[in-house]
């Protein structure tokens, strides 16, 4: 059968750092109380000229080095995005203009922080459905250009950032043992949309809006949500979490991410943390830390791994690979 098995992956990051010694002189905050509640030290935040396609863009061409490929072999790019770069055309396409790409498509996929998940799965099943061969799977975001800095709920969560992988179909045997994406579950509930949201848009307003986000209501329920789609997953391959290398949550808040483990059952060393360093930056949350850890050696060759996200709307989803 065939599996859809990452071969390469890049992130990229603004210049501009912030730290939350910064914020303190933009709001009444502290980063005593915001590393307390959110475990965030700091967050990029994109200057003039970084955009979500530029970022986009420097992102997928280190996954493509990474993968020792060229744009040449891609034949779909899937950008997740809830911060485009404009209202249309998709900022995918002005990222295949970008990278020299004339041949195959590109699209944008909006599911806010979980966007990434639901991107790979849908590549996944274009590659399982033989119509390509490999898809540059990308999340890329500019949260800093939708937030009220005078709204210290929501202003001290969000960075800047992007990271991509280079998804390509390889022979599999449908066993457990197999290289690539091993199962998925998708996720989606609209009545919750005013829990977390934007309060702008073209046909709305006509303008951009501001992130709203009832912060006590969304903890509430993420770690149900979170737990729900990772067991499913594990349901799906007849495994439990014991037999995982890996946890790479979506870096929202550091509670969450402690409390979903705890609940799943899943131990402390095997989750991959890197929301004090980037803030959460939605629908690149997850590549750019799965990037770090591979990056830094932890995660291998052969590896299993659980990624899960969850997001506004609300939508949620879980999907378990073998590096």
């Amino acid at each position: 059968m065939i599996r859809s098995a990452i071969c390469g992956i890049g992130i990229a990051l603004p210049e501009r750092v912030v730290k939350n010694a910064e914020l303190e002189k933009i709001v009444k905050t502290s980063d005593e109380w915001i590393v307390q509640r959110t475990g965030i030290r700091q967050r990029y935040v994109a200057g003039e000229g970084e955009t979500t396609v530029s970022l986009g863009a420097q992102a997928a061409r280190n996954a493509l080095d990474s993968a020792g490929l060229s744009i040449k072999d891609i034949d779909c790019i899937i950008l997740a995005t809830s911060t485009a770069d404009h209202t249309f055309p998709a900022s995918a396409t002005e990222i295949q203009k970008i990278l020299g790409m004339t041949l195959g498509f590109a699209f944008d996929i909006q599911a806010v922080c979980s966007g990434f998940i639901f991107a790979l799965a849908t590549a996944d099943l274009y590659l399982r459905g033989e119509m390509v061969k490999r898809v540059l799977v990308i999340g890329s975001e500019t949260f800093s250009r939708i937030l009220n800095w005078k709204d210290r709920t929501t202003c001290v969560l969000f960075g800047d950032g992007a990271g991509a992988v280079v998804l390509e179909a390889i022979e599999g045997r449908g066993a457990i043992q197999d290289q690539g994406i091993l199962a998925s579950k998708l996720r989606s509930d609209g009545r919750h949309m005013e829990k977390l949201y934007v309060d702008g848009g073209p046909s709305m307003t006509q303008t951009t809006g501001h992130l709203r986000m009832e912060g006590r209501e969304v903890f509430k329920y993420a770690i149900g949500m979170i737990t729900d789609v990772v067991d499913a997953c594990f349901n799906i391959a007849g495994i439990g979490p014991e037999s995982l290398d890996w946890f790479v949550p979506h870096q929202a808040n550091k509670r969450i991410i402690d409390a979903s483990a705890r609940k799943l059952g899943i131990a402390d060393e095997k989750v991959v943390v890197t929301i004090g360093e980037h803030g959460n930056t939605s629908a690149a949350s997850v590549p750019l830390a799965l990037a770090v850890a591979v990056n830094d050696g932890r995660i291998r060759k052969g590896d299993l791994i659980m990624l899960e996200a969850m997001g506004g709307g609300f939508t949620w989803g879980a999907m378990l690979l073998r590096w």
